[in-house]
């Protein structure tokens, strides 16, 4: 059994799947408590579900793709079989995580889109380095940008650790909190092998929170 705060269908707004038709699997919980997170709800609100529950509720969309995101998915042990039996179902299957949990378990038929939390998320010391050892060139490390000193901050983290040559980086604003033109700009002069990001979805249903 999972807990699962909602599965629904929708645009992927974010990673290099974005504009992408996908069924997300938001699980319920999550220890970390980041400065910009968006969806605090996922922290408690659920109800438990059954593998083959959530198995056939995702069939149901008919999608080829599937995000199984939270919260923190990797919290719940059995997630890592859901995963499995997506996979196993011939659909392409990402995982959106923190970091904050070992990434070894999951099922190399599995896209990891990984955070790498800065010190403006307020939970700079959560991140396992030991993840960037389970990465695959298909894989991606995500860096939220809340000020000009996180950006200074994740310039020196991508180079000391070459990560541009492990995977793609994204580099994505802090919705509310810096200045869209000057992070791309900044990109542009100082990290020109990385991805900007925009979450999409926030443009699209900016009234919305939930299910999209």
């Amino acid at each position: 059994m999972i807990k699962i705060n909602e599965i629904f269908y929708s645009i992927q707004g974010e990673s290099t799947r974005a504009g992408i038709p996908t069924v997300f699997v938001r699980t319920s919980g999550c220890p970390l408590r980041c400065n910009f997170c968006d969806t605090e709800y996922a922290f408690t609100e659920g109800s438990k579900m059954s593998l083959d529950d959530i198995v056939s509720k995702v069939a149901e969309f008919r999608s080829d793709y599937v995000c199984v995101t939270g919260g923190e998915p990797l919290v719940q042990k059995e997630v890592f079989e859901l995963m499995n039996r997506l996979c196993d179902m011939g659909l392409k299957v990402s995982v959106e995580t923190s970091g904050a949990y070992s990434c070894e378990p999951i099922d190399k038929r599995v896209k990891k889109i990984v955070d790498i939390k800065t010190p403006g998320s307020g939970e700079g010391k959560s991140s396992l380095l030991d993840n960037l050892e389970f990465l695959s060139s298909d894989d991606e490390l995500k860096f939220v940008i809340t000020s000009h000193d996180d950006f200074d901050w994740t310039v020196d983290f991508v180079e000391k650790y070459r990560l541009t040559d492990k995977c793609t980086v994204l580099i994505s604003p802090n919705h509310k909190a810096i200045d869209y033109k000057w992070l791309a700009e900044s990109v542009l002069t100082r990290l020109p092998k990385v991805r900007l990001q925009l979450q999409m979805h926030k443009f699209i249903w900016p009234e919305q929170e939930r299910g999209v």
